[in-house]
């Protein structure tokens, strides 16, 4: 694996430690369809909430929530549609939330951590 794939896995594990911790209940990861993926779905009460991470070793080609434009919120959005489609069960009676979450440092265990709620 790649060593800019084994950041972005090890700031996928630290942003869901870190939904959990904050009381968010992650129901689902790295879930595929034929339109893209979704890093994370997690529930908090009402609330179902498909996460976005973005994980950088600096910021020095931009801040990683400035790689989540209006066409990847839109693709983000139709993926929480359909994530939601597929489990009903879970998405029952739940307002759809898009979240991101991004990581700035050499080590995922230790980078910054910055969680923007509500991309729309």
């Amino acid at each position: 694996m790649a060593a800019k794939d084994e950041l972005g896995r090890a700031g996928e594990e630290r942003a869901a430690a870190y939904l959990r911790a904050a009381g968010y209940d992650v129901v689902d990861r790295n879930w595929r369809c034929d339109q893209g993926e979704v890093d994370i779905v997690a529930v908090r009460r009402d609330r179902l909430i498909v996460v976005e991470v973005k994980t950088r070793r600096s910021d020095r080609y931009g801040h990683p929530f400035e790689a989540i434009d209006d066409r990847k919120r839109r693709r983000l959005w139709r993926l929480a549609i359909a994530w939601a489609q597929a489990h009903p069960e879970v998405a029952r009676r739940r307002t759809v939330q898009l979240d991101a979450i991004g990581l700035i440092g050499e080590d995922a265990a230790t980078a910054s951590l910055e969680h923007l709620k509500d991309l729309l």
